[in-house]
């Protein structure tokens, strides 16, 4: 013979069952901004580490050319200079831009400030003046930064595994390659100039 037993039902009073249901509410609220949290960590965590640490690298580069050239137009009397740094504001600041929207719909927020060795260089430009101002902006920012920001961004180009980040870095790089001709050209005549 099977035993059956009987449980009387137990029903909590109306006002405990109504603040019952209410944090029964809550719970399954703060746990679907939570799923809604952790989906857009998922898709961020979902770029490649290296594809996180190129968009990241990139928009330091970027902030730096920017940073630099705008103390470069504050501190220089040299035309050649005014334009070059010009140009670097415009140009860095577009790509920066179009970085920012590449990496937001990635869910990533690239920084929005140099680096700190960036950071450390720009300092070492604002404690100068005249002509060794504008040697050190144009070696530092023009030349040296640049050709890192080509090596970045080939690299870039050539290895990320998230497709538009790929796409993001070849088209990129053609003008990055170009403001380091433009940077070589003008330290040339910097140099020239002696």
């Amino acid at each position: 013979m099977s035993s059956f037993s009987f449980r009387p039902q137990f029903r909590l009073p109306l006002s405990r069952r109504n603040g019952t249901l209410i944090k029964v509410l809550g719970i399954t609220a703060v746990s679907a901004v939570g799923l809604v949290m952790a989906i857009q960590q998922a898709r961020a965590d979902g770029l490649p580490h290296k594809d996180k640490a190129f968009l990241e690298h990139a928009a330091e580069a970027g902030n730096a050319e920017v940073e630099a050239s705008k103390l470069a137009l504050e501190k220089t009397a040299n035309p050649d200079v005014k334009t070059f740094a010009t140009l670097m504001i415009d140009e860095h600041t577009t790509v920066g831009d179009r970085l920012k929207k590449l990496a937001a719909t990635k869910n990533l927020k690239v920084p929005d400030r140099p680096g700190v060795t960036q950071r450390a260089k720009i300092a070492i430009l604002g404690k100068l003046d005249g002509a060794a101002f504008d040697e050190q902006y144009v070696g530092t920012i023009g030349v040296s930064a640049h050709k890192d920001a080509v090596d970045l961004f080939k690299k870039g180009a050539a290895e990320a595994k998230d497709a538009e980040v790929k796409d993001f870095a070849a088209k990129t790089l053609p003008n990055l390659e170009h403001h380091l001709e433009m940077a070589n050209a003008l330290k040339a005549k910097l140099d020239a100039s002696k």
